[in-house]
């Protein structure tokens, strides 16, 4: 019903924008319609330029729970740490990365052509992925990812002559995208989960600190 509902609304806002457009003279229309499409890229390029500034960073919020431990003693102290850990990095980090991964999945979804909501998700979800993986490498890298990719499928959807018209038809899109994105939440978190286990084992093992001696002799 409500995926009905979003699909009505578009449709019937379009009906309109056309109905208006059209008593306007045509060189007008076309002026239109060029601000509403850069009205809307200027959008996504302001979504992806933050975007990318936060999650390509280790740890995007810096939050720092732990400052806030006041416990002595040494158990209390551990296990309170432990706690701040768990809600810091596996429970809102994960949430904060979804918000932005839906964010930039109705985006996409407005913008991309041709694509079903399974693929918009999948390939929306793989480039979450792949900037998170490498932030935990290296952040200068995954900066360079979180930047490439969304614009470079931003250069595909204006090359297949983006309007207005396939805009609005994105919005079909979005309730399908909502039916099936809770599972990505869970794959963000179990995602999250694993590169800090594996964070926390190579600082174990000083692997980090070799690695920037190695870089920077």
């Amino acid at each position: 019903m409500a995926g009905e509902g979003i699909t009505q609304a578009a449709n019937w806002i379009f009906s309109e924008y056309q109905s208006v457009v059209s008593l306007l003279p045509q060189w007008s229309q076309s002026l239109i319609s060029l601000f509403a499409l850069s009205l809307l890229v200027s959008i996504y390029v302001v979504i992806v330029w933050h975007g990318y500034r936060f999650l390509s960073k280790k740890d995007p919020l810096g939050l720092n729970l732990n400052q806030y431990n006041n416990y002595q003693h040494a158990f209390f102290t551990k296990l309170v740490k432990g706690g701040f850990y768990f809600i810091e990095y596996i429970i809102i980090s994960p949430f904060i990365i979804f918000v932005g991964f839906s964010v930039f999945t109705i985006m996409f979804a407005l913008l991309s052509q041709n694509l079903a909501a399974k693929q918009i998700l999948l390939v929306s979800a793989t480039i979450i992925a792949v900037v998170r993986i490498t932030a935990y490498y290296k952040e200068d890298l995954s900066k360079d990812v979180a930047k490439l990719i969304p614009f470079t499928l931003l250069a595909v959807a204006l090359s297949n002559f983006l309007n207005l018209q396939k805009i609005f038809t994105g919005f079909a899109e979005i309730p399908l995208l909502i039916g099936d994105i809770g599972i990505y939440l869970l794959f963000i978190i179990g995602l999250e989960m694993v590169l800090r286990f594996f964070d926390f084992i190579f600082s174990l093992f000083d692997l980090e600190e070799i690695e920037v001696q190695e870089t920077n002799p």
